[in-house]
């Protein structure tokens, strides 16, 4: 194998490993989406709400931390996109890369 096609395949390999450093992420921030649903969900079915700080749980409005909830929500539903975005255009390009030494490899038999 020439260098040119050395170098291609390290850059596949570089590839998948954003991709699973994204799908990483990703997993991380669902977790979260799905927690901060749960306590929307959970803030609905109680009079008194609580909220969290450093160690203390403290009493909050519920109003004020089901607006903090939903602004989080978002937050991360954001990030989870931009993930996405991201990992389809690695997935693309990944695509294009693995076509070229594929031909490569192909002429050369």
């Amino acid at each position: 194998m020439d260098a040119k096609a050395q170098e291609k395949i390290g850059k596949l390999q570089l590839f998948e490993q954003q991709l699973q450093q994204f799908a990483m992420q990703k997993q991380q921030f669902q977790t979260q989406l799905f927690e901060i649903e749960s306590a929307i969900t959970e803030s609905e079915k109680t009079e008194k709400a609580y909220k969290i700080v450093g160690n203390l749980m403290v009493l909050s409005d519920k109003a004020t931390l089901k607006k903090d909830l939903e602004q989080k929500k978002e937050i991360i539903n954001l990030r989870i996109k931009n993930i996405e975005k991201q990992e389809k255009n690695i997935q693309e390009n990944a695509k294009k890369l693995q076509e070229e030494v594929l031909g490569k490899m192909e002429t050369k038999q």
